[in-house]
């Protein structure tokens, strides 16, 4: 793996790094480049009246220029300054996954570029959106401290397996789109099955909700006013349509809060509002708020009853400081006073396994009681040496446990485990644990060890493993993106592209144009971005002008053929036309 000589990505733990694949810079054609160069182009011109202030400095500081797609080495020379770090995926990751690179500081770039049929927005994530979006704004430490918030919350948030099902659905339906020539069968097939998905989520997971604040603040965020507000999410930046139509009327704009949870949103749609927050600690304010209600800070029976409903990988922690990582399920005890897993569990403190704990040594489950002793006010884990004497619990010696809740633990004390001061575990052996309530047995002596967790309350639940390196946490990856394969005809027009940005770059004569220009017509009817591109090169020479009169009435018939393309042809003959686009930045950077 590439580290790109950036101490943050090493950092990175084993479980992230699984994600990381190359950026493949060679593949990107001169079609790419191209739609790159539209986009930026048109960013230069209008955002810098739109977007927040920090947005055109900061495509410097990130390493991003008009002319060709940032390769990954340049940006993370540029944003490790900052103390950041940037990587390449196949598009679509698990939430989870996504929420923790943010927590580690480092950016995920999807490394593929959107078709030209997209240019103008793509549901997919891909490096304009990633780069251009994400990128510019780090810089900001508000900012920028809001989004590690945001990554370090979204590492906690219980998710389900609804949300599982539902980004598989997404990213089949965003791939079949970005791919060349899928037939228009496919995809409707994978809109129906993302439709049925949506329809049947049920109520929203932690994770959802959380998914509502990023994208309303990250992705689609406003800052300043109801009044005035720029631009500042990513998902705005990164839209050449969506960054103009949002500005208007027609978007109805709403003051950021904690209500703005209550608002799902639609991909592949427009966005009905927006919301726009003063500033970007009302952010922080409004996720730690947010926070506060979330299994993780929360803990207890409400704690529980998530871990149980999601059927996932969770994390409960003890008072004590003990965790236990597994899939956690009912019992029929109900009063949240007795932890169950099944399946490989393991034991870990502050986020590292215990030694003789890891899913080897419990690969059925463990069992343990919540609670304080029935005569005793002083809890477990805060007991000292006599505390445990005068209870009578001794290491080699039979102890007798009662819980004020009903639970009984009669065994030989093998061993006491402390740490930072704490008891957070007692190992017995010839155990038996009754529930004197129901009179249920729940651990009896010829299953062997009995570990049990000590702890008054449950402090914490959250989703995952507290030790993702030691439990081994590999979830699905996806798979490298399929790229797109191309006919004979249209290789040769990327060779055109081609042709057009060597000129461009290495100052060649300029007659040649005029021949590609007379190929595009004659062959290439509905292409109208090479003529763009051939325009631009004639009018910064202030050449042919005979040329760029055809091209212009070329461009023009096109539209009217294609009344889609004409925005898409308006904007960039409007920006041809503002050839100082950026003081200070120079478009053959």
């Amino acid at each position: 793996m590439n580290n790109y000589n950036n101490p943050i990505i090493d950092r990175l733990p084993r479980h992230l790094k699984q994600y990381i694949v190359a950026q493949h810079y060679e593949h990107y054609t001169a079609v790419d480049h191209a739609v790159w160069r539209y986009v930026m182009r048109q960013n230069y011109s209008y955002l810098k009246d739109v977007a927040y202030y920090p947005y055109i400095p900061g495509l410097k500081k990130a390493g991003l220029t008009i002319e060709r797609i940032p390769d990954l080495q340049t940006m993370n020379d540029h944003l490790r300054k900052i103390g950041w770090g940037a990587v390449t995926v196949n598009g679509f990751i698990p939430s989870q996954a996504f929420m923790e690179f943010q927590a580690y500081r480092v950016l995920i770039i999807a490394a593929d570029i959107r078709q030209i049929q997209h240019i103008e927005y793509t549901p997919a994530p891909d490096i304009i959106h990633e780069s251009a979006g994400h990128a510019p704004i780090i810089g900001e430490p508000e900012y920028a401290a809001y989004l590690q918030f945001t990554g370090e919350v979204g590492t906690k948030a219980m998710r389900s397996k609804k949300d599982q099902e539902l980004f598989e659905a997404i990213r089949r339906l965003a791939v079949l789109k970005e791919l060349a020539g899928t037939a228009e069968k496919e995809i409707q097939k994978a809109e129906a099955e993302l439709a049925s998905i949506q329809q049947n989520m049920g109520a929203p997971s932690e994770m959802a909700l959380l998914a509502r604040l990023h994208w309303w603040t990250v992705e689609y965020g406003l800052i300043g006013t109801l009044e005035q507000y720029k631009i500042y999410g990513a998902g705005l930046l990164s839209s050449i349509g969506e960054s103009v139509t949002c500005m208007g009327p027609g978007v109805k704009k709403i003051p950021y809060t904690i209500e703005a949870v209550n608002y799902p949103y639609d991909i592949t749609k427009p966005q009905p509002q927006l919301f726009v927050t003063p500033d970007f600690k009302n952010l922080v304010q409004v996720l730690d708020t947010f926070a506060d209600r979330l299994s993780y800070r929360r803990g207890g029976t409400y704690g529980l009853q998530m871990a149980i409903g999601c059927g996932l990988l969770c994390t409960v922690v003890y008072s004590s400081g003990l965790q236990v990582s597994g899939i956690f399920i009912e019992t029929d005890i109900g009063r949240g006073t007795y932890v169950v897993t099944t399946g490989p569990t393991a034991l870990a403190f502050e986020d590292r396994q215990l030694e003789g704990h890891g899913k080897k040594e419990h690969p059925q489950g463990f069992g343990s009681p919540v609670g304080i002793l029935r005569d005793y006010d002083l809890p477990l884990e805060d007991f000292t040496t006599d505390d445990l004497k005068n209870a009578g619990i001794e290491t080699g010696k039979q102890a007798a446990l009662l819980f004020r809740n009903g639970l009984q633990v009669h065994g030989l004390v093998e061993e006491i485990l402390v740490k930072n001061g704490k008891i957070i575990l007692i190992r017995f052996s010839g155990c038996t644990v009754i529930d004197n309530i129901t009179a249920r047995q729940l651990f009896q002596p010829e299953w062997g060890i009995y570990d049990m967790a000590v702890g008054a309350a449950i402090v914490s639940v959250f989703s995952g493993a507290a030790d993702k390196e030691a439990y081994e946490e590999v979830t699905i990856v996806p798979r490298e993106m399929p790229r797109s394969v191309y006919d004979d005809k249209t290789k040769a027009l990327h060779e055109l592209y081609r042709q057009v940005r060597e000129t461009r770059e290495n100052g060649a004569y300029s007659i040649q144009l005029d021949q590609i220009a007379a190929m595009l017509e004659t062959t290439y009817p509905d292409d109208w971005l090479c003529l763009l591109e051939i325009l631009e090169i004639l009018k910064d020479r202030n050449e042919a002008p005979l040329l760029q009169e055809r091209i212009i009435q070329n461009l023009t018939r096109l539209q009217h053929r294609k009344p889609e393309l004409k925005k898409l042809i308006d904007d960039g003959l409007h920006t041809l036309m503002q050839i100082d686009i950026l003081p200070g930045i120079n478009p053959a950077q």
